[in-house]
């Protein structure tokens, strides 16, 4: 790896584990309130956005979470984009509850024992804490409020990317579809992969959907891949998944790129 190439690397990495570029996205109308978590020990900004026929009847919603979904961050884009591919008929409703990060490198990572990570994000399991705070105590405050069925999803990118195929593989009854662009999969020398035959031998019998998919960031797309050929041979027949190479999309331009197809072929459920 050359002197340019490595420092690109490392710019990607320390990047990953800060928020996410700021877009001039337009702030659609949502709600905005504030939970006191026992899981992560702090209060969260949680940011809802409701389908148009919301206020129109009595009919309850399915649930699309994410993180990295403050205002300042990607949740104005993706609740837009719903927006429009709900108008247009290509994905049934949706209510969109956004998580403003805190503390991202620390809530979106699992546990490491890679000592070179320590350079870009704590190694300590935070990942467990912050899926609990979603899975025990976000989930009922959002089903407590408003009018949801018993589908939800989650959507993330890098890091937020990474916390998502963790949750598939460690804890996957937490959500029914879980979507992923550009997966750290880099984080723990790649275990997550290197144990995927492993978590798929023990994968609960309910239906799930994975779509996950990786730009032309080698250190990226490399794990990416070789996690999908797992997949070919190894995923659960109840597994319904689809693996998108994108090589000439970059790290920060992947997102945008692929939610409209990503979405509206994870959100259509039978």
């Amino acid at each position: 790896m050359n002197k340019i190439t490595f420092l690109l690397f490392l710019l990607t990495l320390t990047l990953s584990c800060k928020n996410n570029p700021q877009y001039n996205d337009p702030i659609p109308e949502h709600d905005n309130f504030t939970i006191a978590s026992s899981q992560v020990d702090e209060t969260r900004v949680i940011n809802v956005w409701l389908p148009p026929t919301y206020k129109n009847g009595n009919d309850s919603f399915p649930v699309l979470y994410m993180p990295d979904g403050g205002i300042k961050e990607d949740f104005p884009h993706i609740a837009n984009t719903l927006a429009k591919l709900i108008e247009e008929k290509s994905i049934p409703p949706y209510i969109l509850v956004g998580i403003e990060n805190t503390e991202r490198g620390r809530d979106l990572t699992g546990v490491s024992e890679n000592i070179e990570d320590e350079k870009y994000c704590p190694l300590t399991d935070g990942a467990k804490n912050f899926r609990g705070f979603i899975t025990e105590e976000l989930t009922n405050e959002i089903n407590n409020n408003y009018r949801t069925t018993d589908k939800k999803g989650i959507i993330g990118e890098s890091l937020a990317g990474l916390f998502v195929m963790e949750t598939f593989m460690l804890e996957p009854k937490s959500f029914d579809f879980y979507i992923a662009m550009d997966p750290s999969l880099w984080w723990n020398s790649f275990n997550l992969v290197k144990e995927a035959n492993n978590h798929l031998a023990n994968f609960p019998s309910e239906e799930k959907k994975l779509w996950f998919a990786g730009s032309g960031a080698e250190d990226i797309s490399k794990h990416t891949q070789k996690l999908a050929k797992i997949l070919e041979a190894e995923a659960p027949e109840n597994v319904t998944w689809t693996y998108q190479d994108e090589p000439d999309e970059k790290h920060n331009t992947i997102f945008r790129a692929t939610k409209e197809k990503a979405m509206v072929w994870a959100l259509n459920y039978p």
